[in-house]
């Protein structure tokens, strides 16, 4: 199979995709109006006082974990680079997680002080 073609494919399953969930979504619309419901369902936006807490706690685990691999690619796994690659993703995704776990933790800490 030629590469370029497997590129196209998903790149057109990409857009059906999307075209998909934006017809659907009219398509549910036209029905709430027909029936004479308010279409956004009563949806209040809510604040959410912590977003940058998770948002800074993510990029400080991915920093972190970028870290751990490059210096664990320059120390222990030293050698062939290219097969060290995922190492990279691992890490990243691994404090990453983490950073959100601790966001998570502190915001459940803030949140049960208010109650």
């Amino acid at each position: 199979m030629d590469p370029s073609l497997g590129v196209t494919l998903v790149f057109l399953g990409f857009l059906a995709l999307i075209f998909g969930a934006v017809y659907l979504r009219n398509k549910e619309r036209m029905a709430m109006i027909e029936r004479g419901m308010d279409p956004r369902g009563g949806q209040k936006p809510t604040p959410s006082p912590y977003v940058y807490l998770k948002w800074a706690m993510l990029l400080i685990g991915s920093g972190v974990g970028l870290l751990f691999a490059s210096v664990f690619t320059r120390t222990i796994l030293v050698g062939n680079e290219a097969e060290n690659t995922g190492i990279y993703f691992a890490l990243i995704f691994i404090f990453g997680g983490i950073g959100l776990l601790i966001s998570h933790l502190i915001e459940k800490k803030e949140l049960h002080k208010l109650d």
